[in-house]
């Protein structure tokens, strides 16, 4: 996917009432409230680059419940790093249709994931990341978690790692290799 490049403008569908504090874009950025920014700034937390500000031109309500008038925030135009930390397919029990292609980013064909562990020594600190082998899953900490919780930000839905299961063939997972 080509980067999202200025000027930087959207529209937004509303699905609720409220507009979210995390919305999902095309491609890999993503867009985040002041509200969000500016506390994520104020904690010192890492893993989120640009912070580039968006102009929205439109607000298109998926319902029609409401009229009332909408206050649209200010957004910020994000993007989760590529951290250094690697996701073991293995302990993933990753099932695997091609051998990765590159050593860098270990992208590969995973049909299946059965939760997210990290190789030892790989991840670097970040409190939201983007993993090497599982780069279109973000991986965040227990204090990126708590901050979320906190601040009461919408439109996140945590799920503990080993809990994790991307399976859209139902193959099940991969078996542990016999020690």
């Amino acid at each position: 996917m080509l980067p999202w490049l200025p000027p930087y403008r959207a529209e937004l569908e509303l699905h609720g009432e409220e507009l979210a504090d995390f919305i999902k874009c095309p491609g890999s950025e993503w867009l985040v409230s002041e509200r969000f920014a500016e506390a994520f700034r104020a904690e010192a937390l890492t893993g989120l680059d640009g912070f580039h500000s968006v102009e929205i031109i439109r607000v298109r309500r998926m319902r029609k419940r409401s009229l009332t008038p909408l206050a649209v925030p200010r957004y910020y135009v994000v993007s989760p790093c590529f951290g250094r930390a690697l996701a073991d397919p293995v302990l993933n029990r990753a099932r695997i249709s091609a051998p990765p292609t590159c050593p860098e980013c270990r992208s590969t064909g995973i049909d299946a994931v059965h939760g997210i562990v990290l190789e030892p020594g790989t991840w670097s600190g970040e409190d939201i990341f983007r993993p090497r082998g599982m780069q279109g899953e973000l991986l965040v900490t227990e204090r990126f978690k708590v901050f979320a919780e906190r601040h009461g930000f919408t439109n996140m839905r945590f799920t503990p790692s080993e809990q994790f299961v991307w399976d859209p063939s139902n193959l099940g997972p991969a078996p542990l290799p016999s020690s």
